[in-house]
């Protein structure tokens, strides 16, 4: 299917600081390691959406209000969606949270990309992405887990809607709700120091090694995306 889309090129955002964890999200089980206050919801970039900044806006939808059925994000010229969500602390992604519908709507392929901030239709259509997911035709909020060791430093998160359960028959796709959940921590240099310094110095190790065990591997892991 051709392509009308308004491809604007995606824009870089540095940030240096992370939001302080909010621990009242602990009080309930549905929303522990949910990704909110990190997500910088004033650089979502959405391609081919009909309604101006609504995929910022269903990403904004709190927990309690996952079920409304507005704001609503739906596609425009074809079915595909292109959405560019930076964050501004580095995640460790955990899980997609979804809400489409049982209609043909709903999308059905998701193609996610982590730390790009250069994709359009075409370069997400023929780039092998982190992790491809199959969605489910469903009224209810969908948790759909990805690899945790493909997406141990997300600084964004690019999400490929390709297609929808219409089979080509429908061009509109349609989701109502987005969150994550995952881990986080400030984006900042410091814990590379520190544990430059903790290997620098053995007998300070043994102090800190539940910490640097936890960062090491964190860090450790982002080596497989180029940092």
């Amino acid at each position: 299917m051709s392509h009308c889309h308004d491809e604007h090129g995606h824009h870089g955002h540095d940030h240096s600081e992370g939001a302080a964890h909010d621990h009242t999200d602990d009080l309930t089980p549905a929303l522990q390691n949910h990704i909110y206050e990190q997500v910088d919801f004033s650089a979502i970039n959405t391609l081919n959406e009909t309604v101006p900044r609504s995929g910022s806006k269903i990403v904004q939808k709190t927990w309690t209000e996952r079920l409304e059925d507005e704001p609503e994000l739906s596609s425009d010229a074809d079915e595909q969606l292109l959405m560019h969500i930076p964050f501004t602390a580095q995640i460790r992604l955990h899980s997609i949270l979804i809400r489409t519908s049982t209609s043909d709507s709903a999308p059905q392929t998701l193609k996610l990309f982590i730390n790009r901030d250069d994709l359009d239709f075409s370069a997400a259509s023929s780039l092998q992405p982190t992790q491809t997911l199959e969605l489910a035709q469903s009224n209810d909020v969908q948790e759909v887990p990805v690899k945790r060791a493909l997406f141990n430093t997300v600084r964004s998160l690019d999400l490929f809607f390709e297609d929808n359960w219409g089979q080509g028959e429908e061009d509109v796709t349609r989701v109502s709700y987005l969150g994550f959940k995952g881990e986080w921590m400030k984006l900042s240099r410091e814990p590379v120091n520190f544990l430059y310094e903790a290997a620098a110095n053995p007998a300070d190790h043994k102090m800190v090694s539940g910490v640097g065990a936890m960062l090491g591997s964190n860090i450790g892991a982002g080596g497989r995306d180029g940092r």
